[in-house]
């Protein structure tokens, strides 16, 4: 087995159950691996740590697959999804879409596998997985049964493993817009929709706003597809305006509102968000409740500074319209601005704006998308609800 030998004081987090390793915390490598091929994991004194493969040419050279003298065949692949899938059928429910593999959650780095009813979309982000594509599909049929996967490789951290982009139906074949319930019913195009072509990360803070909307007047900002717009009018929102800058977006978001019969009560605006915030406190106008789900603002830690700034001013313009005893749902997708520093930002943004906050909630990412304790990065989504003195 070709093997890779860490540098001195470099395995602690192996250790502790961190999954990846980089090309700087390698001291040698023995033997010529295939690229994506598996290798063992080893001290610079020779101590067996793991198993795991290996993209030299990435500067997360290895992603740890197990720490147990356990072979890499057929049979490790089928326990693992086995086990994912066995997860999601204890805790995920009342859905027809969920994350069914989620990634290092699952013991799987770099695989993305979601369920949109009878479709599975599958990406494969690492090399190591993307060299097993075709097993990993047929081990899905198999054990799940869809009617089709489809293959959804366009996300751009895959450049960093050297993989191009690919879009396709690897099994089967079906209509790539597929109408999801969760329980409101949602179109979803897996094709040319972000990400995978919904944002199921934020299924249960969808459902968790329902106690703060009744007859609100609402704001959706960032709205996409109308996910959050459609579950505040379904918990009884008075109003519920949406604001995103795709028409693509927007024209699902109206059609997934007449598909739930809040068509009346949800208008959609296309516009950049912070132009239309600005806006909006210009001339004054006031809500109950107000939604900020951005896009991440900071992919990498030399980008928090300037994502603060934005995500600040965010919540500044949202702080300024919310009515006195109002609600604020706010998120970052973004690992690098997790929970202690939105709060930071979100206090700062008060003080700015002269009104008192307090903290109601302090949500993550649906159940769906489990956290490995041992990677942080795991724990990606930040959704916090604040009341508005």
């Amino acid at each position: 087995m070709p093997t890779v030998f860490l540098k001195p004081d470099k395995d602690a987090r192996i250790t502790a159950g961190y999954l990846w390793i980089f090309s700087g915390e390698i001291a040698r490598l023995e033997g010529k691996p295939e690229d994506g091929g598996i290798v063992d994991i080893r001290t610079l004194r020779g101590k067996w740590l793991g198993r795991g493969f290996i993209n030299p040419a990435s500067s997360l050279a290895v992603r740890a697959l197990t720490t147990q003298p356990e072979p890499i065949d057929d049979a490790f692949w089928r326990r693992r999804i086995g086990s994912a899938v066995t997860y999601r059928q204890r805790f995920v429910h009342g859905t027809t879409a969920y994350r069914l593999i989620y990634s290092e959650g699952d013991f799987l780095p770099g695989l993305i596998v979601d369920r949109y009813g009878e479709v599975l979309v599958l990406q494969t982000l690492a090399l190591g997985m993307d060299r097993r594509k075709e097993m990993l599909a047929d081990l899905l049929m198999d054990l799940v049964h869809p009617q089709a996967i489809y293959e959804r490789n366009d996300a751009t951290v895959r450049r960093l493993e050297g993989l191009d982009p690919r879009r396709g139906w690897l099994r089967g074949t079906a209509d790539p817009v597929i109408e999801i319930q969760e329980p409101a019913r949602f179109s979803v195009d897996v094709a040319a929709g972000q990400k995978t072509g919904f944002y199921l990360d934020q299924r249960e803070n969808r459902t968790a706003l329902a106690p703060y909307v009744r007859d609100a007047e609402v704001l959706d900002v960032f709205c996409y597809t109308g996910g959050f717009a459609v579950h505040a009018a379904l918990a009884g929102a008075r109003r519920v305006t949406g604001i995103d800058s795709s028409a693509d977006a927007l024209h699902l978001a109206r059609a997934n509102a007449a598909l739930n019969g809040v068509d009346s009560v949800c208008e959609f605006v296309e516009a950049n968000a912070f132009d239309e915030l600005r806006r909006l406190v210009t001339e004054k106008a006031s809500y109950d409740v107000v939604i900020l789900d951005p896009p991440p603002f900071a992919p990498t830690k030399e980008a928090v500074e300037r994502a603060s700034a934005g995500y600040k001013e965010l919540n500044l313009r949202a702080l300024k319209l919310l009515r006195p005893g109002g609600i604020l749902l706010t998120c970052s997708c973004s690992y690098h601005v997790g929970d202690a520093l939105l709060q930071q930002i979100v206090g700062a943004a008060a003080a700015d704006a002269r009104r008192a906050v307090r903290l109601i909630e302090s949500r993550g990412q649906a159940r769906d998308h489990p956290v490995h304790p041992a990677m942080p990065e795991t724990r990606y989504l930040s959704c916090l609800v604040v009341e508005v003195g």
